[in-house]
């Protein structure tokens, strides 16, 4: 059987497909009852199976061409103004996305995470290795090329963190003793101020932790080549370090901010004005040192969050020393 198809009905709990047994048959004959008490549709199971052999029987994840350029064909603004020329993203980039609540930022994340072609509301076209994506590469779950990570990493399903990984791992056909589970929450930890180990439930996972575990997963699990992140400012986590570690894995990487800090991490900064893309700065040797003293009021703010989490009071004078580079905060 299948090696895609064993690893998805595993995680839905089935039991693997007899051997010669045809797809649809099997799933004509499974109980109706069954079926609900799983929420199920006998079709959409049966249809899904089908792509999960196709993608078996193509060509090896492995081989698949890497994607090394992303395209942004450029569309029109909510004025039917034309926006900037077409904008390339390389993979091992950072581009941040900045502009005024509700000017389209989303809608530049959403047109990626669809690889539009002319048919969302902005117009704009997305190209890989500066070609149209096929069909699979839009459509089949299989193919998945873009990872998104929302405002919002609440979780639903009743699981441990370390049984989440180890199917993931094995949708991903990896090892599940490779030790990929153990490095992904080690990772996290870091990313995150709070700890939190295999045997906790996602579900009990705060928002930083959530976000930072999920950026983890897509650094070193997901084969997404391309990563949306939507305002990770107030996640709470290390966001130098989880920009630094989706770039080490040759990912392309878009992040929507209001964050002056993470604006400047970028290599890039599209700047969105009335739904288009109205230009792209690249980032000058002058605003890198501007972002050098950002991090030194950052870490500041970081060092006083730890002193209220420890129940110390902020009664005193704060300064920053510039001749050491990680510990900026002074207290007289």
């Amino acid at each position: 059987m299948s090696p895609r198809i064993a690893a998805f009905l595993s995680g839905l709990g089935l039991p693997d497909l007899p051997a010669g047994a045809s797809i649809d048959g099997w799933t004509a004959a499974m109980p109706e009852a069954a079926l609900q008490d799983m929420g199920l549709d006998r079709e959409q199971l049966a249809a899904h199976l089908h792509l999960l052999l196709q993608a078996e029987s193509a060509e090896p994840a492995a081989e698949r061409a890497a994607i090394h350029t992303l395209t942004v064909e450029g569309g029109h603004g909510k004025d039917g103004h034309a926006e900037h020329d077409a904008l390339v993203l390389s993979a091992g980039e950072i581009v941040c996305i900045v502009g005024p609540t509700g000017s389209g930022k989303s809608r530049l994340l959403a047109d990626v995470e669809c690889l539009a072609q002319g048919d969302t509301p902005s117009g704009r076209r997305i190209l890989l290795n500066g070609a149209l994506p096929t069909p699979d590469q839009r459509f089949a779950p299989d193919c998945k090329l873009v990872a998104q990570l929302s405002q919002n990493m609440n979780f639903v399903v009743d699981l441990t963190v370390g049984v989440f990984l180890d199917m993931h791992a094995a949708c991903r056909q990896i090892d599940p003793n490779s030790g990929v589970t153990g490095r992904i929450i080690a990772i996290a930890n870091s990313l995150a101020g709070e700890r939190f180990g295999p045997d906790v439930s996602l579900t009990q996972l705060s928002g930083g932790q959530a976000r930072a575990l999920m950026i983890a997963d897509a650094a070193l699990l997901s084969e997404s080549p391309i990563v949306l992140i939507d305002e990770i400012e107030n996640a709470g986590i290390n966001r130098r370090d989880a920009l630094d570690l989706l770039v080490s894995e040759d990912k392309i990487v878009l992040v929507s901010t209001h964050d002056p800090l993470l604006a400047l991490l970028g290599n890039r900064r599209v700047i969105i004005s009335h739904g288009r893309i109205a230009d792209v700065i690249t980032t000058s040797e002058a605003e890198k040192a501007v972002l050098i003293q950002l991090e030194d009021l950052d870490a500041a703010m970081l060092a006083v969050r730890e002193r209220l989490r420890r129940g110390e009071r902020i009664e005193d004078t704060i300064v920053w020393a510039h001749h050491s580079p990680r510990e900026r905060l002074h207290v007289r």
